[in-house]
């Protein structure tokens, strides 16, 4: 049996005057990002790991924004589309730990200090990511001082609503209520509110009644779910890489990360749920 030729099967082959498939993804500047500064061999696979990292928040950045447009809109089956895809992505991110998990510690000092004082702390992406969800800590913005750029993207987003305000905004419309301005400072983290909390038991207790907004508060719990096993993940991960020593920013590396799983994004759904 002769070979495939994917000419005989109409395969375009010229492209000398047309766009390919290496030109539409701009793989040439994203396959050429990766420089080591070391000859250490895991170097390659550190790089790599934070550089999707890296893409996929890009992604689910662009759907959270999108998310927060719909459901400002009244657009709930848009909106849970993309909180959806959100969830995956930060399932997608949590398989990744398991790959960068096959280096070990004594793989990882090789390079470690070539490393010099960067850190995934500093990634504005994640930061933001934070903020359209709604744990907003002025503090985290002074790494980022050093990039006017990012520091006034950073700036921006804190002036607008949060997701889970515009969540709020959309239970409140639903129930025919409205809540106190606390439930929705844009400068700090969200902290529970009593009266957003008797809302949400309210849609739980009949659902049916409430639909929608049943709906919205389980993608919602949905997506903190993931998003807490990927704090987790990176946890355990950068425990038995480095145990307890500090990380490469100046963070207290494990004890900071484990502090990060106390936080909440949408305490309410959560807290009520003792109370049904």
């Amino acid at each position: 049996m002769s070979g495939y030729d994917p000419e005989d099967d109409g395969a375009k082959e010229s492209f000398a005057r047309d766009m390919s498939y290496v030109d539409y993804l701009a793989l040439d500047p994203i396959l050429g990002a990766q420089h080591r500064l070391s000859d250490a061999h895991d170097e390659m696979l550190f790089i790599i790991q934070h550089q999707t990292s890296e893409l996929w928040m890009r992604l689910a950045l662009f759907e959270l924004d999108a998310a927060r447009t719909a459901l400002g809109q009244g657009q709930f089956p848009a909106t849970f589309k993309m909180l959806t895809r959100v969830a995956r992505i930060y399932d997608q991110l949590n398989s990744a730990w398991d790959v960068l998990r096959t280096m070990t510690p004594s793989e990882y000092t090789r390079f470690r200090d070539d490393l010099g004082a960067s850190s995934g702390f500093q990634s504005y992406q994640y930061r933001l990511i934070e903020f359209v969800l709604g744990n907003r800590n002025r503090a985290m913005m002074k790494v980022h001082e050093h990039r006017p750029d990012l520091h006034a993207m950073l700036t921006q987003e804190l002036s607008r609503k949060s997701l889970y305000h515009v969540a709020l905004d959309a239970l409140a419309d639903g129930l025919g209520t409205r809540f106190a301005p606390e439930a929705y400072r844009l400068d700090a983290p969200h902290q529970a509110q009593e009266d957003v909390m008797q809302a949400w038991m309210q849609v739980y207790r009949d659902p049916e009644a409430h639909w929608s907004l049943y709906e919205l508060a389980e993608k919602l719990v949905d997506l903190e779910d993931y998003f807490r096993r990927w704090r987790f993940n990176h946890v355990t991960t950068v425990e038995r890489i480095i145990g307890l020593k500090r990380g490469t920013g100046g963070t207290s590396g494990v004890a900071y990360l484990r502090r990060m799983l106390e936080v909440e994004l949408f305490p309410e759904l959560w807290h009520m749920r003792g109370s049904l």
